[in-house]
């Protein structure tokens, strides 16, 4: 995986969630949604981003837009549906206009020493 612009990158991890507002009303289904950081990962919260593949044989992945995110400490706000595991909702990968767009959460990080403290608080499968 090759992030344009971005040399270094880390997965989500597998303890972080998501809250989805029943009523969606969005672009992209990940506009409407929270994702629930480890406290852990406080420092590195704007650092979450979505990521596109760009269309054509080199997997290239664009940044779309900064995550929308909580920390696990903090009361979950009002007017969204049940806590979820992130992992099954990445499963199936988003259709539009009848072909399948790739979707992924990375940390995204401009320098190595960044990048080095977020791997460091991630566990040693969570590393991308």
């Amino acid at each position: 995986m090759i992030i344009q612009g971005y040399n270094y990158f880390c997965d989500m991890p597998d303890d972080a969630r998501y809250l989805r507002s029943p009523q969606p009303d969005e672009r992209f289904i990940e506009e409407n949604m929270v994702f629930i950081l480890p406290d852990r990962l406080r420092k590195f919260r704007r650092q979450l981003w979505h990521v596109r593949r760009n269309p054509g044989p080199v997997h290239v992945y664009v940044p779309l837009f900064r995550v929308n995110t909580i920390m696990a400490s903090d009361p979950l706000p009002a007017g969204y549906g049940a806590v979820q595991d992130v992992y099954p909702f990445y499963t199936h990968t988003t259709r539009r206009r009848g072909r399948a767009l790739d979707y992924y959460v990375l940390f995204l990080f401009r320098d190595k020493d960044s990048y080095v403290r977020c791997e460091a608080a991630l566990p040693a499968d969570g590393a991308g």
